[in-house]
């Protein structure tokens, strides 16, 4: 036992020695500033044409049983989508959107039964649409839900890549003009971010469609929409 306290002794006195009177240990440390960045902001536009139409057409057939009201509505239905297809629209861009049955009262008692079923039709040569809805009310169609007007996916992609390219390129000449005013050198971009202005989405459009009465063409204009997008760039300085 004295052994061992003797050895823990040795220890002891031995650290302390070497912390009184050894060479000092070296500690490093790292002291981070903040980093005051010089940014800028740039903004792009694009201008488009809607190219791609989205019709939803109704149809509301009454008949006194279930099963004439259902074979009229399909009658219907096939009739439109054929005339449809005859103008170039594709079977995958037909749709039926919705399709229910219900009865009719008078005082409790079922006197008829209504069929409801909506197409929706994706017109993509906007030249046809109002071709498209007119066709469609002739053969039996008796309301419009609403027209969307839009641009294809890929090309909406596309064109928000130019906005892109275009507000980088107005913020990079803001910064050069600003911080040669400002007498900075500017470093090298640390940062980008992007903040979305606008893109094209869905402008709803109605369509007047005389029922018992004449009937007057169907008159869409596809007008135009604004995809635009901002991009801040964060340079050092030196």
């Amino acid at each position: 036992m004295n052994l061992w306290w003797s050895k823990l002794l040795v220890v002891f006195v031995a650290v302390w020695l070497l912390l009184r009177f050894g060479p000092s240990i070296p500690v490093s440390s790292v002291v981070s500033q903040k980093q005051d960045f010089f940014t800028v902001t740039g903004e792009g536009k694009v201008t488009v044409v809607p190219d791609t139409a989205i019709v939803d057409l109704g149809i509301t057939i009454n008949q006194p049983s279930v099963k004439v009201a259902q074979s009229e509505a399909n009658s219907v239905i096939n009739s439109i989508s054929q005339a449809i297809k005859n103008l170039g629209v594709a079977a995958k861009d037909i749709k039926t959107s919705n399709y229910s049955v219900y009865p009719l009262y008078d005082q409790n008692r079922i006197t008829s039964y209504q069929v409801n079923t909506n197409l929706t039709i994706t017109v993509r040569e906007i030249d046809k649409v109002n071709q498209v809805i007119d066709t469609a009310t002739s053969k039996g169609a008796n309301s419009v839900g609403g027209i969307q007007l839009t641009v294809d996916e890929n090309k909406k992609k596309q064109l928000l890549q130019d906005a892109r390219e275009l507000a980088v390129k107005e913020a990079k000449s803001k910064a050069e003009s600003l911080a040669r005013a400002a007498g900075l050198t500017l470093g090298k971009i640390v940062n980008v971010q992007e903040s979305f202005g606008s893109v094209p989405v869905p402008m709803y459009a109605k369509s007047a469609i005389g029922l018992g009465g004449g009937r007057e063409d169907t008159q869409i204009q596809p007008g135009s929409t604004d995809i635009s997008t901002s991009v801040t760039l964060f340079y050092e300085t030196r």
